[in-house]
C-alpha cells in the first residue's frame, strides 16, 4: 500500500495539536474557577475603568527601618489575649498579642475567587501551623515558647503596633511600621535568652495569596534573590518533604509568592538573610489534605526588614526593588510576553482604557504587521496551483514508492528542483501561521500572570483570564465558525481530499481546546481570524488564480 508524504499543512496541523496539548497539560487537572468579583469601591466610581480598578491606587512609599532596640528586662507580659487591628488605605492586618502574630491580611483593593476581600492568610491552616511571623529558633526555643505566650501591646500611633514579652530569662521584641499609602511594612524583630542573642526567622506557613482558586498549591513558591549569582531562585512544598530546607547567603529579598501577589522580605542595610523552605499538610477547601509551601526569613538575633505583602504589579514591584519585578513568571516566551504586555499596558492606559479593546487592537496590528508575509504566502500558493498538474505527473511517475525506498530520495529532489524553477517555497504557505504560535503563547502568558488582566472585564465578559461565565460561550464558537469560513477562502494546492478532511478537525480542535481558557486569549485568536478573513478576501480579488501550466513529464515509466 502507497504511503503518502506528510504535507505541510498537516504538519501544522500536528504543531497545534502539540500546542493545545501543552495548553491542556500546563495546568494539570484544570478545572475553570469561579470569576473573581470586581472591587465595588473601585468599579462603581464614576468614571473608572478596569485598568484603574486592577491597580494600585497610589505610588509605593518606602518603609522606614526600625532601629534596634533593646528587648524588655524583667516580667513583661500580658494577663489575656488580644486582638489589634492596622487599618490603611490599602491594608487591613489584625494581630494576636499570643505570640505576637497576624491572623488575617487583607488586601483592601482585590477579592477573592469568592467575591470576598482577599486575606493573604490562609484561615484554615492556622489550626495546624504557626502563625505569619511566629518565631523560629536555629537553636532549642525557650521555655515558656514565646509564640505561645501573651505579649505587651504598646501602639506609638495608628499606623505601628509593638509587642514585648520577657520571663526574665528569655525575651522577644516585635515591631510593625505601617505606612498608609504603600504594601511596604517596616518589621523587626529581636530576641534574648539571658542576655544573648537567639538567632531566629519570622515565618509564614501553611499557604500564601488567594487560596480560593483552584489547586493553589500549584501557583506557591517559596524565593530568594541571590545577589551573587543575579538570580531568582525558586523553592516548592515538595522540596521540604522530608524536612524544612534552609538556604543562606547575600539575598536581595526573599519570601513568598503565588500567581499574582507576593509577600517578601527585602533586606535594609546587610543583604545576610536565611530562607527556610517548610511543607505544611493543611485542609484545601474542601476538607482534603494537601501540602502547602511555607517560608522562614531571618536568622539573625536581630532582624530588620521591609516586608513586601501586594499584588505582582510591574510599576508597583519596580518602584519597590528593580530586581522585585523578577517575581513575574513571564516564562520561556517572556521574550515576547514582556513587551506584549508593555504595548497592551500602553494601550489601554493610553488609547481603549479597556484591556479587551487593548487586546483587539494589539491584534489588529500585530497581523498588520504580518500581513507582507500573508502576501508572500498567498503569491507561493498561488504558483503552487499553477503547477499542480506537473506535481501530479510527478507523483505518478513514483507511484507505488514506500517511504523506504532510495528513489524516494530522487522524487523529492524534483519536486524541490520544479519548485526552484517556479521560484516556490514550499514552506512559504505555513510561515504566516507558524508565526502566530509564539504570540499565543505570550498571550497565554500576560492573561496568566500579570495582575492588570486579574477582573479585567469587556463587553459581557466580567474576566478576560478566565473563560467566560456563560453556559453557551459565544467566543470559542465564533471561533469556530471564522476558522472554517478562513480555511475555505484559503489556497491549499497539492493537497488531497484526505488531507483535506484531516484539516477540517482543526477549527473544532481549536474551538475544544479555547472552550475552557482565557476569554482573552480567544478574543486574540478570533480577532486574527476576522483579520485574516478581509485579508483574504483582499488577497483573492488582487490575485486571481494563475492559468495552469501544463505538464512536460512523460508518462510513468514501467518497473
Amino acid at each position: 500500500m502507497e504511503k503518502k508524504e506528510i504535507s505541510m499543512e498537516v504538519r501544522l496541523l500536528i504543531a497545534f495539536l502539540l500546542m493545545g496539548a501543552v495548553i491542556l497539560i500546563t495546568p494539570y487537572f484544570y478545572k475553570p474557577p469561579a470569576t473573581p468579583t470586581a472591587d465595588k469601591s473601585s468599579a462603581n466610581k464614576p468614571g473608572a475603568t478596569a485598568t484603574e480598578a486592577a491597580k494600585p491606587p497610589a505610588p509605593v512609599a518606602a518603609a522606614t527601618p526600625l532601629p534596634a532596640e533593646a528587648v524588655p528586662a524583667g516580667q513583661v507580659q500580658a494577663e489575656k489575649e488580644e486582638t489589634v487591628m492596622i487599618d490603611t488605605d490599602l491594608l487591613q492586618v489584625t494581630f494576636s498579642n499570643k505570640g505576637g502574630v497576624v491572623r488575617s491580611w487583607v488586601l483592601k483593593h482585590f477579592k477573592d475567587h469568592t467575591g470576598k476581600p482577599l486575606d493573604l492568610v490562609y484561615s484554615k491552616a492556622l489550626e495546624r501551623v504557626p502563625l505569619p511571623f511566629s518565631l523560629r529558633f536555629r537553636d532549642q526555643a525557650p521555655q515558656p515558647d514565646p509564640n505561645t505566650t501573651f505579649y505587651k501591646v504598646t501602639r506609638p500611633d495608628d499606623l505601628s503596633i509593638q509587642f514585648d514579652y520577657s520571663d526574665g530569662h528569655a525575651a522577644v521584641k516585635k515591631i510593625f511600621k505601617f505606612t498608609q499609602k504603600s504594601y511596604l511594612v517596616a518589621v523587626s524583630s529581636q530576641a534574648t535568652l539571658n542576655g544573648a542573642p537567639q538567632p531566629h526567622s519570622l515565618v509564614w506557613r501553611g499557604g500564601f495569596g488567594d487560596s480560593t482558586v483552584v489547586n493553589p498549591a500549584a501557583n506557591e513558591h517559596d524565593l530568594y534573590y541571590d545577589i551573587a549569582n543575579a538570580k531568582l531562585n525558586t523553592k516548592e512544598a515538595k522540596d521540604a518533604k522530608d524536612g524544612p530546607v534552609s538556604v543562606q547567603g547575600q539575598f536581595s529579598f526573599a519570601g513568598l509568592n503565588d500567581q499574582y501577589f507576593a509577600g517578601v522580605f527585602l533586606t535594609t542595610g546587610r543583604p545576610q538573610m536565611e530562607l527556610t523552605t517548610f511543607s505544611d499538610t493543611v485542609p484545601n477547601l474542601e476538607g482534603k489534605d494537601e501540602q502547602r509551601v511555607g517560608a522562614g526569613v531571618g536568622g539573625e538575633g536581630v532582624n530588620n526588614f521591609n516586608f513586601f505583602a501586594g499584588p505582582k504589579d510591574m510599576d508597583l514591584l519596580q518602584k519597590v526593588d528593580p530586581k522585585l519585578e523578577q517575581v513575574i513568571d513571564w516564562g520561556w516566551f517572556g521574550i515576547i510576553a514582556k513587551p506584549l504586555f508593555l504595548v497592551l499596558n500602553y494601550t489601554a492606559d493610553k488609547l481603549t482604557h479597556n484591556w479587551g479593546w487593548a487586546i483587539i487592537l494589539v491584534t489588529v496590528a500585530i497581523n498588520t504587521v504580518l500581513f507582507p508575509l500573508k502576501i508572500t504566502s498567498m503569491k507561493s500558493s498561488r504558483k503552487m496551483q499553477g503547477i499542480q498538474p506537473e506535481v501530479a505527473a510527478l507523483n505518478a511517475k513514483y507511484k507505488g514508492l514506500k517511504m523506504n525506498d532510495p528513489k524516494k530520495a530522487e522524487q523529492n529532489q524534483e519536486l524541490m528542483d520544479l519548485y526552484k524553477k517556479h521560484g516556490i517555497n514550499p514552506v512559504g504557505g505555513c510561515l504566516p501561521m507558524l508565526l502566530q504560535l509564539p504570540f499565543v503563547f505570550a498571550f497565554y502568558k500576560v492573561l496568566s500572570v500579570t495582575i492588570e488582566m486579574r477582573g479585567a472585564s469587556w463587553l459581557w465578559i466580567p474576566d478576560l483570564s478566565q473563560p467566560e461565565t456563560i453556559a453557551l460561550r459565544v467566543l470559542p464558537i465564533l471561533l469556530i465558525v471564522t476558522q472554517f469560513l478562513q480555511q475555505k477562502m484559503t489556497p491549499s494546492p497539492g493537497m488531497d481530499p484526505t488531507q483535506q478532511k484531516m484539516m477540517m478537525i482543526m477549527p473544532l480542535f481549536l474551538g475544544y481546546v479555547f472552550w475552557f481558557y482565557a476569554s482573552g486569549l480567544v478574543l486574540y485568536w478570533l480577532t486574527g481570524n476576522l483579520v485574516g478573513i478581509l485579508q483574504q478576501v483582499a488577497l483573492n480579488r488582487l490575485m486571481p488564480s494563475p492559468a495552469v501550466v501544463p505538464s512536460k513529464t512523460g508518462p510513468p515509466k514501467k518497473r
